[in-house]
C-alpha cells in the first residue's frame, strides 16, 4: 500500500512539475479522509493526513473544505463520507471524528468476533452493508477492505446513541491544488484499483 501511495504521489508530482514549468506556479498534493460531502455544492470535508510518507494518520484539525475540480474529467468517484478515521485492530480501539465538538476521539472496544483474510467476494461481505449497529446487543460490525478483517465489537453504552456513520470509514481522497480550497484534480483512493494503474 505504501509503495502504491508513493508511486501515485510521484506520478502526480511529475504532472504537477510539468504544469508548473509551463505556468511558473507549483501546486501541492494533500490526502485526507472524507467526513462529509455536500454533493449539491461540490464540497468535500476532509481530515488531512499528517504522515503522507508512511501509513496514513488522519488527525489534522480543523477539517478542511475542498471544492471538487471544475472539470469533471479531473474527478474520480464521488467521496463517500464516514466518521471513523482509524481502527486499531490490535489495541482494540477506534478513532472517530466528532463533528459537534470538532474533535478526534478514541473509543476502546471489546472484540466479540473477528475473522481475518476476508476478501471482498466473501459471501459474508460481498453484498452486505457496513457498518451494522445492533443496539440491542450493543455491538458494531465493520469490514476493512484494506486489512481484509471482518470484526464485531462491543462499545460503551454512551457511544451507541451516535449515528451509524460514526463507525464507517470515509473514503480516502487525494487531491492536487494550487489555490487552497479548490482541487484541480481529485482521486478517490478507496475506490480506485491501484493494481491496474498503468495497464
Amino acid at each position: 500500500m505504501l509503495f502504491r501511495k508513493q508511486s501515485w504521489l510521484i506520478l502526480v508530482a511529475a504532472a504537477a512539475l510539468l504544469s508548473a514549468v509551463a505556468c511558473g506556479n507549483f501546486g501541492k498534493v494533500e490526502q485526507g479522509r472524507a467526513v462529509a460531502f455536500d454533493k449539491q455544492n461540490g464540497v468535500v470535508t476532509l481530515i488531512l493526513d499528517s504522515a503522507p510518507q508512511s501509513e496514513p494518520r488522519y488527525d489534522v484539525l480543523p477539517p478542511v473544505k475542498v471544492k471538487v475540480p471544475r472539470d469533471p474529467n479531473e474527478m474520480g468517484a464521488p467521496p463517500e463520507p464516514g466518521r471513523m478515521l482509524y481502527n486499531d485492530f490490535e489495541k482494540h480501539r477506534i478513532v472517530i471524528f466528532d463533528p459537534e465538538a470538532v474533535a478526534i476521539k478514541t473509543v476502546s472496544y471489546t472484540v466479540v468476533e473477528r475473522f481475518d483474510k476476508v476478501t471482498r467476494d466473501d459471501p459474508r461481505v460481498a453484498k452486505a452493508k457496513f457498518p451494522r449497529v445492533d443496539r440491542q446487543k450493543k455491538t458494531v460490525t465493520v469490514y476493512s477492505r484494506r486489512y481484509k478483517i471482518l470484526i464485531t465489537f462491543a462499545v460503551p453504552d454512551e457511544y451507541l446513541a451516535l449515528p451509524d456513520i460514526t463507525w464507517k470509514a470515509g473514503d480516502e481522497i487525494r487531491y492536487y491544488y494550487k489555490q487552497p480550497g479548490q482541487a484541480l484534480r481529485m482521486m478517490n483512493v478507496s475506490k480506485t484499483d491501484m493494481s491496474k494503474a498503468g495497464k
